[in-house]
């Protein structure tokens, strides 16, 4: 059984979860609101501020999957927090781990079943009663859709947090708590290698000519390896911020300037 206290908490981070994308940017994508969707758990476990201002900005960190789903990841963040506030060996680095092995598998399985399966679905049960001219054709599609959804989006947060206090409970005085952050940093990394791969895109056009048959750079560039360049420009723009202490606004400077040189040139 849950308090009356852990109750309203689960009410609140589901009122807040709606807020997940209000600031969404390239930058950090859904970081602030999640930092925001995170903030009734922050206000309850941790009582200065200054351990308040800490927590949110740990939740800054890029952030990004299906919000119909996020609050399950609310509810372990949540669930890690209170861990944090009261245990001072705890490892904070292994919260942000777990959440960015956990945003990339629930978002494909969030968007397979929301947007690709659920949503399908409504449509096809509303749209008989639309060519009607029936009142009930928009109803029943925002019901079909939305009565999942939000039981998904509030029981995600109790689920997220019992697992997370469940697992914690487990890891004290064992060694689980270290497994379990060194596979989510694992995962972690290989979800932001997979986001690098999809969302950077570079190819060179520029091609030569060998008698009377054209050839271009760019299929010679694949042969030796897939996105190839995308790795290269991801590893410079981690270079410039890592080891040049270069800040995201420099970052997205280079990238417009290289962008719009490689385009003039015909380059890129």
């Amino acid at each position: 059984m849950y308090t009356k206290e852990e109750k309203k908490l689960f009410r609140e981070i589901f009122w807040s979860s709606f807020l997940l994308e209000n600031s969404y940017n390239y930058e950090r994508q859904q970081a602030l609101g999640f930092a925001i969707g995170m903030w009734p758990a922050i206000k309850r476990f941790y009582k200065n501020k200054e351990e308040q201002g800490k927590a949110l900005i740990r939740h800054m960190q890029i952030f990004n999957t299906t919000p119909h789903v996020v609050t399950l990841i609310t509810g372990v963040a949540s669930a890690m927090e209170k861990e944090a506030a009261t245990s001072p060996d705890f490892d904070l680095s292994s919260i942000n781990s777990v959440k960015v092995s956990l945003m990339g598998p629930l978002a494909g399985i969030g968007d397979s079943f929301f947007w690709g399966t659920l949503r399908i679905i409504a449509t096809a049960i509303a749209i008989p009663l639309c060519e009607q001219g029936s009142i009930l054709g928009p109803l029943l599609f925002l019901l079909a859709f939305n009565i999942p959804h939000l039981l998904v989006r509030y029981y995600g947060g109790v689920w997220g947090y019992t697992l997370g206090t469940s697992v914690l409970d487990k890891a004290t005085g064992s060694s689980l708590m270290n497994k379990v952050s060194k596979a989510a940093t694992i995962v972690g990394l290989m979800v932001i290698g997979a986001m690098s791969a999809s969302m950077v895109n570079m190819e060179i056009t520029t091609q030569f000519t060998l008698g009377e048959t054209p050839y271009l750079i760019q299929d010679f560039i694949n042969q030796i390896m897939p996105n190839l360049l995308p790795l290269l420009y991801t590893l410079f723009m981690y270079w410039l911020l890592a080891r040049r202490k270069r800040n995201s606004t420099f970052l997205l400077l280079v990238t417009i300037v290289f962008g719009i040189a490689g385009a003039y040139l015909g380059i890129l």
